[in-house]
């Protein structure tokens, strides 16, 4: 799998289908790549979401349609896939900064929104550390949330917020277990890591889940097991403030080791992040060998 090749497959497919209902799964679909994987490359790398860019591209059209006269709004609002008018007004508003009956009067504000072209831009000179291991399959277990695709920055963060409020901050200090939950935290180490997976159904969104390895017993409600199977894994370490530090990795693994590896692509959508004392942690993608051609 070429990975450029896929983000520049994926634009090109958006672009033929603007005026079509289309979602994460079917783009995917048509690049032949995981939605998941797609997704959370192409908002690393470009900093929008596939449906943020589909979003934009329709209203900078939509307002070049205004301009040109070639409708009315409720026309135009239904040929760039809106329900309503009325949604169609307020979505227009809040990207070019006035209503679509002022276009002609606002012209010199319309805001510019054209098509992504997908390059390669290699900067700086320091490696990556990682290394490659393989490992037999194992489960986890933990708090499991599905977090919408272009929010995992966000919303992740505040997740353990509530876990860390709940029950970390007491158990991690010495307090003893009061419930089944304070159990299995402690004894399966949950906190320990967070997995982030794609799942069936989840169009536009993924797993997230706060976990720890699982060693068996009984699994409290509200808690979650997923079997982890067996894979080459690569695993980049490293050191620094949380959740900055962890995300930059995140940002530079998917940014810039990915698109130029010469031996390794990702092998299915799943990548787990292990965290240690004093700010140490690891990101872990399951990888498999290119085929040399």
């Amino acid at each position: 799998m070429d990975w450029l090749m896929c983000l520049r497959g994926a634009v090109d497919y958006m672009e033929e289908h603007l005026l079509e209902p289309v979602t994460p799964g079917e783009i995917g679909r048509a690049v032949h790549i995981s939605p998941f994987y797609l997704q959370k490359g192409f908002q690393i790398i470009t900093g929008y979401s596939l449906g943020e860019y589909m979003r934009c591209r329709r209203l900078y059209l939509a307002a070049m349609d205004l301009l040109a006269g070639e409708g009315r709004v409720i026309d135009i609002a239904y040929k760039y896939c809106y329900q309503t008018p009325e949604s169609f007004a307020k979505a227009f508003s809040r990207f070019h900064g006035f209503p679509p009956s002022q276009v002609k009067q606002e012209r010199g504000r319309i805001r510019m929104f054209l098509p992504f072209q997908i390059t390669l831009s290699i900067q700086g000179g320091e490696s990556m550390n990682f290394t490659v291991e393989k490992m037999e399959g194992f489960k986890v277990i933990g708090f499991e949330e599905v977090i919408p695709m272009d929010k995992g920055y966000e919303l992740c963060p505040k997740l353990w917020d509530r876990l860390h409020s709940l029950y970390f901050s007491r158990l991690w200090q010495g307090g003893a277990p009061q419930t089944d939950v304070d159990r299995a935290i402690i004894e399966n180490g949950i906190g320990m890591c967070a997995v982030c997976a794609d799942d069936e159904g989840q169009d536009g969104g993924f797993a997230y889940m706060v976990g720890g390895r699982y060693k068996g017993g009984p699994v409290p409600e509200g808690l979650t097991v997923r079997d982890i199977p067996a894979a080459d894994w690569a695993k980049f370490h490293s050191i620094g403030p949380m959740p900055e530090g962890l995300q930059a990795l995140n940002t530079k693994i998917f940014k810039e080791w990915l698109p130029i590896n010469p031996d390794y692509d990702w092998a299915y959508p799943l990548n787990i992040e292990f965290y240690t004392e004093d700010m140490d942690y690891e990101i872990w993608l399951p990888v498999a060998e290119k085929e040399k051609g």
